[in-house]
């Protein structure tokens, strides 16, 4: 079995450009660190090192080793980083958190900020997927909270409880240009025009395609996305009408250089906080669901209201 003493001595040696050097740094005799050099030598039953002139150079199976043994200290040296005493006295409590792919990331934040400046300091970790993996993730414990855009479904065999956190009602945004060739007052104006909407898996799309119905408007679905932001970025080109939470109008049109075009209190988002705790005691869970409830939609930033005709 390879000894890891002596690998170390011959790693110095090798980086100190000889034993004299080597044996200074590693406070011990150039004899015993030669003695331990030519004990690996004879466990690898190779030479690592070969007289040059006065001094000594590796020979090729002692550059071949050298680099393996750049590799072990260095993971030594994460290695102790990572669980070392060092590591735990600075290291913060962590709270782990899953952000199902549908929930938009400016509301991820505005939700998850209030554990971030609680009186205790943590060590946010965020992870982000489908609510069905987050939440098999949530029942063997590897995350502390999940936020998502739907209550967990009751067929589920998680052991597991979906908190409320808040709703805000929807926005339709468009650029100018496209605005400006849109005829009627909203949501009528919305028929025949091209529209980028959410993808079928996103619960917001199902309530969409409920109240389009509903009002016998057909717009014309130029684009699907399953990522938010990518559909913005499609919408900030002009590519077609949008639809993001009115809490975030403001935000929205300075960001993509959109205007609103409307609002539908019909069509709701809803926000949960998903912990296997029934009653809260986490103490960032608790922060989070204290500060969104009834606080939720009381966003600075807010557009100003758009008449209830909707806009030409």
């Amino acid at each position: 079995m390879l000894n890891f003493k002596h690998l170390h001595y011959f790693w110095a040696t090798a980086r100190a450009g000889g034993v004299m050097r080597a044996s200074e740094q590693l406070h011990t005799t150039p004899q015993t660190l030669s003695a331990q050099i030519k004990l690996l030598e004879d466990s690898l039953g190779c030479a690592l090192f070969r007289k040059r002139g006065r001094g000594m150079e590796l020979t090729d199976d002692g550059r071949a080793a050298l680099g393996y043994a750049d590799q072990i200290f260095a993971l030594g040296g994460e290695l102790e980083a990572a669980i070392g005493p060092a590591h735990r006295a600075q290291a913060l409590p962590e709270f782990r958190v899953g952000i199902a792919d549908q929930v938009p990331k400016s509301i991820a934040y505005r939700l998850l900020e209030p554990a971030l400046d609680g009186p205790e300091p943590v060590r946010l970790i965020c992870h982000e997927g489908t609510l069905a993996d987050l939440l098999a993730q949530l029942a063997v414990h590897r995350l502390d909270l999940v936020i998502a855009d739907e209550v967990m479904a009751p067929n589920l065999s998680v052991k597991a409880y979906s908190h409320p956190l808040g709703t805000t009602a929807m926005s339709f945004f468009a650029t100018p240009a496209l605005k400006a060739t849109l005829h009627g007052h909203f949501p009528q104006c919305l028929d025949g025009a091209p529209m980028l909407i959410q993808g079928a898996a996103s619960a917001m799309r199902r309530r969409l395609d409920g109240w389009l119905a509903d009002l016998g408007v057909r717009p014309l679905r130029v684009g699907e996305f399953d990522d938010a932001a990518l559909l913005k970025a499609f919408g900030s080109e002009g590519r077609g009408v949008f639809m993001a939470p009115t809490v975030l109008e403001a935000q929205t049109c300075a960001q993509y250089g959109v205007e609103v075009l409307g609002r539908s209190e019909s069509l709701v988002e809803a926000f949960y906080a998903i912990s296997v705790e029934r009653r809260i005691t986490h103490p960032c869970v608790a922060a989070i669901t204290a500060a969104a409830r009834g606080q939720f939609l009381a966003q600075p930033g807010m557009s100003a209201p758009v008449p209830a005709g909707g806009l030409r």
